[in-house]
């Protein structure tokens, strides 16, 4: 359900009962937006309240007053629990939205109840800058869904309404534009910038990072040798997009993760 959005608060989707535990927020990755995570939202909002915000330059925050990468996401979802009154949260993060949940939990520790990470951007220099630059820069289906198709497990067979909603979505005035400006502050030449990711082991909560074995976008490879305290949970034959080709298993260790808060 799409909620009634507070002032200083990025636009959001909602559902499940608001019950005694912290809710969970799901952050997507570059060029989605809240509905990506619909496979995962849906049955996790069975028994927890759950939150998919579109982050600035995306979905219903193409709009938004700052636009950029990961750190300037982080600033607009603190910004944003605060509108909406929450004081501690799971959080989920996707990709560029994983970098974006580092960055708020690193600020802010203290609001965060778990932080899941799926293949999150940030943990190395390597990225496949050609393919997400052509990403941000297509708008046309079929050009899309050829794209589409690298961020997946190669034996994945990619819905057709995948890339028809990335289209529409690119049919927005200035979306195109927003998300090349995008891509530039995610990657610096032709490598992406790195998080600290030592810290990870000094959040007091529980830490999953979630990986694909095929992620032609970011190599698996950055899950290694983390810190740990950090949960790494590698699965096989699945590329950069765990949510969607295995949201099951992504369901599993979100509910382990917020079972005891």
């Amino acid at each position: 359900m799409v909620s009634q959005t507070p002032a200083g608060c990025l636009p959001f989707t909602e559902s499940g009962p608001d019950g005694p535990g912290a809710p969970v927020v799901l952050l997507h990755g570059f060029g989605g937006d809240a509905a990506g995570w619909s496979l995962v939202q849906a049955p996790l909002a069975l028994h927890r309240r759950i939150l998919a915000f579109d982050l600035p330059g995306h979905g219903r925050a193409l709009d938004w007053p700052e636009i950029g990468g990961a750190g300037i996401a982080a600033r607009a979802v603190r910004g944003s629990l605060d509108a909406l009154g929450l004081e501690k949260v799971h959080l989920v993060g996707h990709s560029m939205g994983g970098a974006t949940a580092v960055l708020v939990a690193l600020k802010a520790p203290e609001r965060i109840a778990s932080l899941t990470l799926l293949a999150p951007g940030g943990f190395g220099f390597e990225v496949n800058h050609r393919l997400l630059r052509r990403y941000a820069a297509a708008t046309e289906a079929g050009e899309l869904e050829m794209l589409l198709e690298q961020f997946f497990g190669w034996e994945f067979d990619l819905p057709r309404a995948i890339a028809r909603h990335a289209a529409e979505t690119r049919a927005r005035p200035g979306a195109r534009e927003a998300l090349m400006a995008i891509v530039e502050h995610l990657v610096d030449g032709k490598t992406q910038k790195v998080l600290p990711r030592d810290a990870l082991a000094g959040l007091n909560v529980p830490v999953k990072i979630v990986w694909g074995t095929q992620d032609r976008v970011l190599p698996t490879r950055q899950s290694h040798k983390l810190p740990g305290e950090v949960a790494t949970h590698v699965f096989e034959r699945v590329g950069h997009m765990p949510h969607l080709e295995i949201p099951d298993a992504v369901c599993r260790l979100i509910r382990e993760q917020i079972a005891h808060g």
